[in-house]
């Protein structure tokens, strides 16, 4: 079987810093390859990904400008990934709604994963779609579409890429887009009630320039609060790894955030705001705390210096619930699904 990973045309594959779905679609295609699965990623030019890869952009765009001219960008990318993926593949798995209006096209078997924020509108457009198996990284996402076909499949990281660091420093740490419902300006307000020195990572786009300039950087002193810019691997590791705690303190319904299994991964606990699918991803109590308030995440920073959550054990729940195997073979679990369903399609 080949796998099309049909990813947006805006980040490279893997990314070179910010970028959730290009991540994921990067350890998805490599720990497909490994398994004996054929894989080609349609992506930019940019993109080093270890499987077969095409493009027709070269260069990557970000940040990207909200306006119709990357959406066309996108839809010309995408509807020229589905059609080239019709000739060369037996499977399309979709990273964005653009696919599915051409999907209709071709008579390969679809599967799109759903990685934004519950949206009617999308719902009602993917409803459009019954054929295509659709795949929630959360529950709590699931809980919120009614498609004949969706499956929960939660992401799953490559723990070669992380180092676990046993000997912590006493700082907190963010990584995450500096936006209003990412909170970190509710990561400086912890650092401060706790008395615990924080690094931010992360990057600024243009639409959230104002939320940086007036509560953010009033804040910054390069000694207490501490702003690094944007980390690539090697920084999250030593970000993360070195990190009393990673501090997620989301103002929405994240659907999933791939960012607390790297932290746990390198065996540093999530102190977390509770919304969307926090409560599924941190185990309170084992992993870190899920908390309902700013003062309720100061004392969990409280808690850990006395009573620190040991590395290995962090390390051991990531492997367990989160690992890159566990999630290619749910995927390869669900391409077989959709091929089969397929087939007996054609014969009925």
């Amino acid at each position: 079987m080949k796998i099309a990973l049909i990813a947006p045309p805006f980040i490279a594959v893997p990314p070179a810093d910010y970028g959730g779905t290009e991540l994921f679609v990067a350890q998805l295609a490599e720990g497909l390859q490994k398994t004996g699965i054929d894989v080609v990623v349609y992506t930019n030019g940019e993109s080093s990904v270890k499987v077969e890869r095409r493009h027709i952009y070269e260069r990557s765009q970000w940040p990207i400008k909200q306006d119709h001219h990357a959406w066309l960008k996108e839809l010309h990318h995408t509807a020229w990934a589905v059609q080239d993926a019709a000739g060369n593949c037996d499977l399309v798995h979709l990273q964005s709604a653009q696919g599915l209006a051409c999907s209709r096209f071709v008579d390969a078997p679809t599967v799109c994963t759903l990685h934004g924020a519950h949206d009617a509108k999308l719902s009602e457009f993917y409803a459009r779609y019954p054929e295509t198996h659709y795949v929630c990284i959360s529950e709590f996402q699931r809980g919120q579409e009614t498609m004949p076909h969706l499956r929960t499949i939660y992401h799953g990281i490559d723990l070669s890429q992380y180092h676990l660091n046993d000997a912590k420093q006493p700082y907190l740490s963010f990584i995450g887009r500096i936006a209003p419902i990412k909170g970190a300006h509710l990561a400086i307000e912890v650092a401060k009630r706790a008395g615990i020195p924080l690094k931010i990572a992360g990057d600024i786009q243009p639409m959230y320039r104002d939320y940086f300039e007036a509560k953010i950087r009033p804040h910054l002193d390069s000694s207490f609060i501490e702003y690094i810019g944007l980390a690539d691997l090697n920084a999250k590791n030593e970000l993360l790894g070195n990190s009393m705690a990673m501090l997620f303190p989301i103002r929405w319904n994240e659907p999933f955030g791939l960012v607390m299994v790297e932290a746990m991964a390198c065996g540093t606990p999530v102190l977390a705001l509770r919304g969307g699918s926090v409560p599924e991803i941190v185990r309170d109590g084992i992993s870190g705390y899920v908390c309902r308030s700013v003062s309720q995440l100061a004392k969990a920073v409280s808690n850990l210096q006395t009573n620190p959550m040991n590395p290995r054990d962090l390390r051991q729940y990531v492997q367990e619930n989160f690992s890159l195997e566990r999630m290619v073979a749910a995927y390869t679990a669900l391409y077989k699904d959709a091929w089969a369903e397929r087939e007996a399609r054609k014969v009925a």
